[in-house]
């Protein structure tokens, strides 16, 4: 068998593994997160004509090319971040893209620094060099946000600085609000600006305890996006001076992000605002219930070896990390959600090293109603599906 008939196959089984997970999570009575976009096409539409009432006028005309309604989003979320401005995008990615081009050309230089596993750099195929001719450098890969003597001491000469918040590829992990300000005076001391990837920035207040207008104060620009966190349909916005809005504006127009209408994504997006982002402080607090029943679960149940990362989570997401091969783990993740109709994890597994996997855990308003007890419970369940825990 050739190696791209082999390639197939696997994409195809991954396929169909992910399929029968979907099918099972949506069958089960009860899940720690039940996210919007997993949902019909009906239950979609059908939440956005229930909602929508209440956060928009809805016999306003439509918006056209970015105006009235997108307008309105864009002046809340700056109202929200405490910024001069805001630009809404259909991609965070070239909404970043956009941001960070235009640092480069203020300061002359294209060299972006930022952290091995971010978001650029692991999931979007090198956008940042190959469509705007940028230069990622790597300041590190340690499982955590860069520090601040990190900054200081970083041998090659950049223009901006690249924050994720939280980041999200090692475990969801913020760091300190004093060591966040101090990595931020670093990159100003060396006459850097300062670019948050605030995809999930929503999440951050509870662990900072600081508002978001305080958060997003500490840099010179701000992407938030409003599926992630939101449970919208899409869409991004970047944040900052009026004058970065304004040319920002023109970088989007020339990378093809000016949309003709947009008011479903954007009304989604209102109703995210609306509904989601008061509870999701809520959702942080009772992850850190959960991620405690989970080791306790762990323990009582004699596994060799299990991790929640971070111990105490920084927002409503975290990791888990069990000593088994991810198709094991999988599998009895759902065949515990068809046996039981309780699904403990529901995202996928993946391989860390050999006999070695994690997977992501996210707390949303489905999650509120799990006690610490119904998570050891489901621990107990979930393990005894386990290879030798039967």
């Amino acid at each position: 068998m050739t190696d791209t008939a082999e390639q197939g196959e696997e994409r195809t089984a991954r396929e169909r593994s992910g399929e029968r997970r979907a099918a099972a999570q949506r069958g089960a009575r009860r899940v720690l997160s039940r996210a919007g976009w997993r949902g019909t096409i009906r239950e979609r539409l059908a939440l956005l004509q229930e909602a929508a009432p209440e956060v928009y006028d809805l016999d306003e005309p439509a918006d056209v090319y970015g105006n009235r309604i997108v307008a309105a989003l864009e002046e809340r979320v700056a109202a929200l971040l405490g910024t001069e401005a805001a630009v809404f995008f259909p991609t965070g990615t070239m909404a970043q893209q956009v941001a960070l081009r235009c640092w480069a050309a203020r300061t002359g230089n294209p060299a972006v620094a930022l952290h091995a596993l971010a978001h650029p750099e692991v999931h979007e195929r090198h956008a940042l060099s190959q469509v705007s001719g940028l230069r990622p450098v790597r300041v590190t890969d340690e499982p955590r946000l860069p520090t601040a003597d990190e900054i200081r001491d970083f041998p090659e000469h950049f223009g901006a600085l690249m924050l994720e918040l939280p980041l999200r590829d090692a475990g969801f992990v913020l760091p300190t609000w004093e060591e966040l300000t101090e990595v931020v005076e670093a990159a100003r001391e060396r006459d850097a600006v300062v670019h948050f990837d605030g995809a999930r920035l929503w999440e951050c207040t509870v662990h900072f305890e600081r508002p978001l207008d305080e958060i997003a104060g500490l840099a010179d620009s701000v992407y938030v996006s409003f599926y992630k966190s939101l449970d919208g349909f899409g869409g991004a916005v970047l944040a900052g001076p009026r004058t970065l809005a304004e040319e920002a504006r023109t970088w989007r127009h020339r990378y093809g992000g000016m949309v003709f209408q947009q008011f479903p994504t954007v009304l989604s997006a209102l109703v995210g605002l609306e509904r989601e982002l008061p509870r999701l402080p809520d959702y942080v607090r009772h992850a850190r219930v959960v991620a405690a029943a989970l080791r306790e679960g762990f323990a009582e149940a004699g596994l060799p070896w299990a991790r929640v990362h971070p111990g105490v989570p920084h927002t409503q997401e975290f990791q888990v990390w069990l000593p088994y091969e991810p198709e094991v783990l999988a599998e009895a993740a759902v065949r515990q959600a068809e046996e039981t109709s309780v699904m403990l994890f529901a995202n996928g597994w993946y391989g860390a090293a050999p006999g070695l996997a994690y997977t992501e855990v996210t707390v949303r308003s489905a999650g509120l109603e799990w006690t610490a007890a119904d998570v050891r419970a489901a621990v107990r369940e979930f393990v005894s599906r386990l290879p030798g825990k039967a």
